[in-house]
């Protein structure tokens, strides 16, 4: 060969050697993290007994939220209304007391005190 003539070994075009092997190593990686999320997703949604109607005891409905069972509210609950079944009682317990407030008048119940005001 003249350094005017073209080369004749061909030059390859690609990937190749370790950086193949490290591709296929971040792609099947990639699999693996996409299969465990979606795994973890659908435990999640089965343990929480999510459905389209809403999730386990509390249920959507055109009037709002229904709640079928006992609850546990960790922080203060806001409501237009909250009433029971016909031939139910409502049970509200607390450890401290219970506030309810509708405009300016307001209702609290402690140990052993009732205020109206």
């Amino acid at each position: 060969e003249t350094p005017t003539e073209p080369k004749t070994g061909l030059n390859p075009i690609g990937i190749y050697g370790w950086r193949k092997r490290c591709l296929y190593f971040f792609i099947l990686l990639l699999l693996v993290v996409v299969v465990v999320n979606l795994g973890l997703t659908i435990w999640i949604l089965v343990v929480l007994d999510f459905n389209v109607h809403g999730m386990g005891n509390l249920r959507i409905t055109d009037s709002g939220l229904r709640l079928e069972g006992r609850a546990e509210f960790l922080g203060p609950l806001y409501a237009d209304s909250i009433s029971s079944d016909q031939d139910v009682a409502l049970t509200l317990q607390s450890q401290q007391r219970i506030d309810i407030t509708a405009g300016s008048s307001e209702l609290r119940l402690g140990q052993n005190t009732l205020n109206i005001s």
